[in-house]
């Protein structure tokens, strides 16, 4: 007897947009590590990535979308959610 294994649709894509998030937080780290190996900084190295993030948010997604976008990460940011010391219950 066989079960299918098959997920809906949704949890699929939700699951691949996860896979890409955590292949594109790679590629980042390592950015980050090679520009410190360089000797740059870590506030500019922060300020370098959220320039070209927005940057690209605003072409990709207009003003409107994008400070929709950082309204949001405000918010994140607020509740704790990129703190180092954050605990998980």
């Amino acid at each position: 007897m066989t079960y299918s294994t098959q997920l809906p649709t949704e949890e699929l894509d939700d699951l691949i947009v996860q896979e890409k998030m955590q292949v594109a937080l790679e590629y980042q780290n390592d950015a980050w590590a090679d520009g410190a190996a360089e000797g740059i900084e870590p506030e500019i190295l922060a300020d370098a990535a959220m320039t070209m993030a927005l940057s690209e948010t605003v072409r990709l997604l207009g003003e409107e979308r994008a400070e929709e976008l950082i309204s949001a990460l405000r918010e994140r940011i607020l509740a704790g959610e990129f703190s180092p010391n954050r605990t998980l219950q």
